[in-house]
């Protein structure tokens, strides 16, 4: 066909379907604020009580073999019940989802940071969990259905993505300053005004986004992922605390694998799986959650690494080394921006390749650390910067190959996986990476023994990042969305 005959043809369907401006209405402002203030809080959630454990154990009496369940109680809900929720979502709407789980997180904040006993902070810590599970699926599915796929879908993941990974360290430095200036409480009571702003303000603007052919809820491959999933974050979370060869953890490992087999096998057969295996099957989708998992995996094990590394081979108080982690908030919020536009410019598949590239070299700086303050803080502080650009750019460009190419009635299935991905791998990055330094330690807990220990970790970080790098390349190749 020439150029001259084609041209009618592409004014034709510029006319039908024209490009969506880059520039967002007032509406979709609001609704993109109000998705951002509740992803970010979510985001903070998951790391703000880590530097408050040990001011939370001497408060309520935790063991510090029980020290470790604030945490793990929340990541083992959070991840587990994510796809779950996500198809919730797609049944009865993800408004609705996502207003009532914004509830229960302020009811359960409240309750946290009001509560005098171990057993009310826990139970508090499971419905914060369930809570995330939910609204993180159901925001982004609101986010996904709200802006059309191109410009500005990419421009509305570019700043989710900034202020989700931002918000894992913000929580870092709050949680240090809360706990240090006020009481670790107030990183339970941070949650329940912002959430009551999101409350009043969403229903107003956010619009119901469900399909219009709702298909049953597939009770046996629901039940089959959540427990697989929680076995395989409990076994992580175990086997972080006690090492691989903890009866515990691989009997949490062993289940975990063996229920997703199960999983896998219920979906061949129902005729309305919960995911169904054709959505699987597409290369973005299946390479897309992956390469989310490793993104999710090594950076925030990475903060879990430098934390150990300032407190205990510099010696940092934990208030320095958490705000030594906003310079990595900064590169994330960079990058964020940054993302939407090189997607546009190049491809999805050119972003993931060159964040991951950034993120690995700068990674790979970090094996230069040592024992001297200023000169190793010279390198940690750009290595961490440059490396969050990198790492953002891998995630932004991971949510847009993810979601890609599905119609909306798939995009709570869609974001539900991408958020599972998210969250298992924040949850078994820090594990993995503490039972490295555990076993290179061999129980040693000297400044040099902890600098051998966390340098071989950080290499695994750096290739983990490179394998990253290696799938887009090899299974991403010819989609250049």
């Amino acid at each position: 066909m020439s150029a001259v005959s084609a041209a009618p043809q592409r004014t034709a369907s510029l006319v039908a379907n024209p490009p969506h401006p880059l520039r967002l209405t007032g509406r979709l402002r609001l609704v993109l604020a109000v998705l951002l203030v509740a992803q970010f809080m979510l985001a903070v959630d998951f790391s703000i009580l880590n530097v408050a454990l040990p001011a939370i154990g001497d408060g309520l009496g935790f063991s510090l073999s029980n020290l470790q369940w604030i945490a793990t109680s929340f990541a083992l809900s959070a991840a587990g019940f994510t796809l779950l929720f996500g198809r919730i979502g797609d049944l009865v709407g993800r408004k609705r989802i996502f207003l009532g789980s914004l509830g229960l997180l302020g009811a359960a904040s409240l309750m946290g940071g009001l509560t005098t006993s171990p057993e009310g902070l826990i139970v508090a810590r499971v419905a914060q969990g369930l809570a995330t599970a939910a609204a993180t699926p159901a925001g982004l599915a609101l986010l996904t259905t709200s802006f059309p796929e191109g410009p500005q879908r990419q421009k509305a993941l570019g700043l989710s993505g900034a202020l989700m990974s931002a918000g894992f360290t913000t929580g870092a430095i709050l949680g240090g300053v809360l706990t240090d200036l006020l009481s670790w409480r107030w990183a339970f009571f941070l949650n329940v005004p912002v959430v009551l702003a999101v409350l009043l303000i969403a229903p107003l603007v956010i619009q119901e986004s469900r399909p219009t052919d709702r298909p049953r809820l597939d009770l046996p491959g629901a039940f089959s992922v959540t427990l697989g999933l929680l076995g395989l974050v409990y076994g992580l979370t175990q086997a972080g605390e006690h090492g691989w060869t903890d009866p515990r953890a691989l009997t949490g490992l062993l289940a975990g694998v063996l229920l997703l087999v199960v999983f896998y096998l219920v979906e061949r057969k129902v005729t309305q799986p919960l995911v169904p295996l054709r959505v699987l099957r597409r290369r973005n989708v299946a390479w897309g959650n992956v390469l989310g998992l490793l993104a999710f995996v090594t950076e925030t094990s990475l903060v879990y690494l430098l934390t150990l590394y300032m407190q205990k081979t510099l010696g940092f108080s934990a208030l320095v080394a958490g705000i030594s982690f906003g310079v990595l908030g900064l590169g994330t919020l960079v990058g964020g921006l940054l993302a939407p536009r090189v997607i546009a410019k190049t491809s999805t598949l050119t972003t993931l390749v060159a964040g991951g590239l950034i993120q690995a070299v700068f990674t790979a700086a970090l094996l230069f650390l040592g024992m001297a303050t200023v000169p190793s803080m010279a390198l940690l502080l750009p290595a961490t910067f440059f490396g969050g650009v990198g790492n953002m750019l891998v995630i932004v460009g991971f949510m847009v190959t993810a979601t890609s190419g599905l119609p909306d009635r798939e995009q709570g299935l869609a974001t539900g996986l991408a958020t599972m991905s998210q969250q298992v791998g924040i949850t078994m990055g820090t594990p993995v990476m503490a039972a490295i330094v555990t076993a290179a330690t061999t129980g040693a807990a000297t400044a040099a023994a902890i600098l051998d220990g966390v340098t071989i970790a950080i290499a695994v970080n750096a290739a983990l990042v490179g394998l990253g790098v290696l799938v887009a390349a090899v299974f991403l190749r010819g989609r250049a969305a």
